[in-house]
């Protein structure tokens, strides 16, 4: 199978995912009776962030956290929701790409949701937040 390498191949990807995503029993529902997501309107924006994510290429800059605070106080997001986005995300990935670039969206995913996860429960998004600083001696 190919690596991810441009935008042809972050739009298939991202389309592949929200098709799966929309359909999905747990986590559809909040796209598409709670934040009613215009898929047409959101594709591009989200190719932006996938871009800027596997290649810093600045091209997203919008507050994705800011988005996510309003969805959730609308209709709470829990560890379940963030488990079945990341496992559709990796499954979405591992159906069409292998390769550096791949692995690199399905890492980064994995860290946005964990991230994305913690501030909405109120807490750190470093994945380190449990590391704790000695007293100097």
């Amino acid at each position: 199978m190919p690596d991810l390498t441009d935008r042809d191949d972050v739009q298939a990807l991202v389309e592949d995912f929200y098709r799966n995503a929309f359909r999905d029993p747990l986590i559809g529902p909040v796209f598409t009776e709670v934040a009613h997501m215009d898929l047409e309107r959101h594709l591009p924006i989200m190719c932006d962030f996938w871009e800027t994510v596997l290649w810093n290429a600045g091209l997203y800059r919008r507050n994705a956290l800011h988005v996510h605070f309003a969805l959730h106080a609308r209709h709470p997001l829990n560890a379940a929701h963030f488990d079945r986005w990341l496992d559709l995300w990796v499954e979405a990935v591992d159906r069409r790409f292998s390769g550096p670039h791949a692995e690199r969206a399905k890492l980064q995913a994995s860290r946005i949701a964990g991230s994305m996860q913690r501030r909405l429960a109120g807490r750190s998004g470093s994945d380190f937040e449990t590391v704790r600083r000695r007293a100097a001696r």
